[in-house]
């Protein structure tokens, strides 16, 4: 610790705190363009400018480091007026158009020219013009308001991994560009909007659709993976106009992909407002009473083994919870919230969770990667990955295709037998695994649904437990889920020990299961459940809806609240931010009024009774420490580890990033983003 003056207040510091650091702990606000703590020091902008006792002049504070008994003013004459002098070099060029610009009303430039500007300019001379760049379907550039600030740069270079902006030129001919004017490759590039302090990066979708201040926000949870990360909702009347990032350091930091941010124009189209029934080969606009009175009669109608309950990938807890209550009271046979295919019969949440947790791959000492595209399955963990590569090259390895993953990493191979040889000493990497204190490993989805699956896990339980993977101060056994409410309906037990999605098929296909329930479940193979009728509960025209005999439309994650688990366990609550489409409801209210018919007798009012039961059946799940590391259960401790796996290539589970879900493939940005990353490939 350091002892320095701020002001004529004496403060007691850590040592490797800048001056600018030291400032805002002892509440001294300094001005900044260029400065972002997430990214490295710059010290262009110079607008961070105090004056030290004893410097001959101003010196940049986000740049200087703090020496034992510094004497640091931040408010004195010449710091305003060096402060001013900067202001009005940087508006030298600026166009001046807050009126018309998107940024107008969250601008940096805007509120510390006010702050701190001297109000006039003496530039009378003519302003640089600059043309305006091509960076893909989500930035749209207005590249002479830039200040030259490089935060977009350094974000490329050093969170997304892309190296792909830069600047080109010097002094006042200096223009931030994508080089070849190139869609920029990346599924985190948006996030430049958000550190843009001038507005000169902005959203192209978002372009003149509201002002900040019309917008209703609203903190919820992101649902388009399962990191769960935390976001605000921004909307306009009922309709979500926007999508922005909320900190917290232990998930997303303050970042979000670009599905996250622009996938919502999704919720605007091809949405279920009504209750349908097909009648003659066509579906019909129905009232509810009779939508679910049909459904009553099917499920009375058909035997339970007749039956089959499925459950999708952006479900909230606590309709998944109503939903296994319902099968459970059917004794409904065939459950199953896996859609890829998993037929690994997990008996605890260690087993299919990330329990190093999101935060802690900066504490590991050793990463192997199996079977996982880290890069478009979780773009946020793969971020944090990146992070800590370039923090403390930490050693990293694959065994499944040789992708680009942002990071430098050992390829081992596609070979799953490579696996056996880690065990066995006969890879090099083994050593590096044995001489680490917190080795851990990540698992991919594409390696739970093969069908050697469980054969694989036998060899990754042994791998783990001859290593360091397990302590009991450390838990390195992770497994990277891709869907929002997995987590949550795996803990809840909606699927079946022995049974799988691939015997659903098969029995469908031999007329054994006659009536097919589907909670959102769009990823499914409808092709495969051949005469069985389809009862779907969704929330747009999408697969399932197009293979239905009933449609009870619902609401969407932004039109309820809801609790979701992700990937590693952590509970969060969503909130609603608008109201689903004309007479569609929100899915726990249909399960609870198809109970009603069914005269189950739940005495269900309103949400809070359903999460008052949830609580009190799995009390657990509320209990989530995010400083304690679950102690992992071994799922095939009699199982003898196989000794040659199939050697066929990894199938990852996700083909294409942007269109993974019912939302994403009804958006026309997302639409524009996978064309475009299709362009980049065929280039």
């Amino acid at each position: 610790m350091k002892k320095i003056k701020i002001d004529n207040a004496e403060i007691e510091v850590e040592d490797h705190l800048t001056i600018m650091q030291a400032c805002e702990e002892a509440g001294k606000e300094v001005p900044r363009f260029c400065y972002h703590d997430k990214l490295s020091v710059a010290g262009n902008c110079r607008m961070c400018l105090v004056e030290v006792e004893g410097a001959p002049k101003p010196v940049a504070s986000c740049a200087m480091p703090i020496n034992e008994g510094m004497s640091i003013r931040t408010n004195t004459e010449k710091v305003k007026k060096a402060r001013e002098g900067v202001m009005e070099f940087l508006l030298i060029n600026h166009p001046l158009d807050c009126p018309v610009c998107d940024q107008a009303g969250e601008c940096d430039l805007q509120d510390q020219t006010v702050a701190y500007g001297a109000g006039h300019s003496r530039f009378d001379e003519n302003k640089r013009s600059v043309q305006e760049k091509h960076m893909g379907p989500l930035i749209k550039t207005y590249m002479t308001r830039c200040i030259h600030c490089t935060r977009c740069i350094r974000f490329a270079d050093e969170v997304a991994g892309v190296n792909q902006i830069g600047a080109l030129n010097r002094g006042e001919n200096m223009e931030i560009s994508t080089y070849l004017e190139k869609t920029i490759d990346s599924e985190l590039s948006a996030n430049v909007i958000d550190l843009c302090p001038v507005g000169a990066l902005t959203s192209k979708p978002y372009q003149f659709e509201a002002r900040p201040w019309e917008l209703k926000k609203t903190e919820t949870i992101d649902v388009m993976d399962a990191v769960g990360s935390n976001i605000r909702v921004d909307t306009y009347g009922w309709k979500v106009k926007r999508v922005l990032p909320r900190l917290n350091e232990d998930i997303n930091e303050e970042w979000i992909s670009d599905k996250t941010r622009y996938a919502c124009d999704g919720l605007l189209t091809q949405r279920l407002d009504e209750p349908y029934i097909r009648k003659d080969n066509k579906l019909s606009v129905v009232e509810w009473s009779e939508a679910l009175a049909k459904v009553t009669g099917y499920l009375n109608e058909y035997k339970v083994d007749e039956i089959a309950f499925l459950s999708g990938d952006l479900c909230d807890l606590e309709t998944l919870y109503l939903y296994k209550k319902l099968s459970d009271a059917l004794s409904i046979k065939n459950v199953e919230c896996r859609q890829e295919g998993c037929n690994i019969p997990f008996t605890h949440p260690s087993q299919y969770s990330f329990n190093t947790k999101i935060a802690d791959i900066e504490k590991s000492d050793c990463i192997l990667i199996v079977g996982s595209n880290v890069r478009q399955e979780a773009p946020i963990i793969n971020a944090r990955i990146r992070k800590h590569k370039l923090a403390t090259n930490v050693p990293i390895a694959v065994i499944g295709a040789n992708l680009d993953l942002t990071f430098e990493y050992e390829h081992l191979g596609e070979d799953l037998n490579l696996l056996s040889d880690l065990i066995s000493n006969k890879n090099n990497f083994s050593k590096i695994i044995e001489a680490a204190a917190n080795p851990m490993i990540i698992i991919g989805n594409s390696i739970l649904n093969r069908k050697d699956s469980i054969s694989i896990f036998s060899v990754i339980e042994e791998l783990i437990h001859k290593y360091k993977f397990l302590q009991d101060d450390w838990n390195g056994f992770n497994v990277l889920q891709i869907a929002a409410a997995r987590t949550g309906a795996l803990n809840l037990g909606l699927y079946k020990q022995g049974s799988s999605l691939e015997k659903i098929y098969c029995a469908a296909e031999d007329d054994k299961i006659k009536l097919i329930i589907s909670l959102g479940a769009d990823e499914i193979n409808f092709d495969r459940l051949k005469g069985a009728k389809v009862i779907y509960i969704g929330t747009h025209g999408d697969k399932g809806a197009n293979k239905a005999d009933i449609i009870l439309p619902s609401a969407a994650y932004t039109e309820k609240d809801g609790i979701y688990i992700n990937t590693e366990g952590r509970l969060q609550y969503a909130f609603k931010a608008s109201f689903p489409p004309g007479n569609a409801k929100e899915d726990w209210k249909i399960i609870n009024e198809l109970s009603n018919l069914l005269d189950l007798n739940w005495d269900i009012i309103d949400l809070a009774n359903v999460r008052s039961m949830l609580q009190s059946d799995f009390s657990h799940l509320f209990n989530f420490d995010s400083s304690a590391y679950p102690k992992y259960e071994r799922l095939l401790a009699n199982k003898a580890p196989v000794t040659n796996l199939c050697n066929s290539n990894v199938d990852y589970v996700i083909k294409d990033f942007y269109l993974t879900n019912a939302i994403t493939r009804n958006s026309k940005t997302m639409a524009e983003c996978s064309q475009a990353r299709n362009e980049l490939l065929e280039q």
